[in-house]
């Protein structure tokens, strides 16, 4: 039988704490910067990096506000970065077909 040719996982998203926070964004309509940091366990510095290239993808909104006078960062999916993310799925579920 003649395989298909695999799509190519989008750059953005193939990186585990990327992939990580926008799975978290999925399930959530929004998460604080505390929030992602707690279920990720991940690094302050780290986190922010991959936030920040998430949202110069479009992939997520970021708004920054100030909650008990201690800024407050939100991060919540885009329509772009939905799709994307869906995109990614059915990409990675088409690399696990055997047939």
């Amino acid at each position: 039988a003649k395989r298909m040719g695999f799509a190519p996982l989008d750059p953005v998203l193939h990186n585990q704490l990327r992939l990580a926070v926008m799975s978290l964004l999925v399930a959530v309509e929004e998460g604080d910067f505390n929030f992602l940091l707690e279920k990720t366990c991940a690094t302050r510095g780290n986190l922010s990096v991959q936030i920040t290239k998430l949202k110069e993808a479009g992939y997520i909104t970021v708004k920054k506000t100030f909650k008990n006078n201690y800024p407050n960062t939100v991060c919540s999916i885009s329509q772009k970065g939905l799709k994307a993310f869906e995109q990614y799925v059915k990409a990675i579920k088409d690399y696990l077909k055997t047939e």
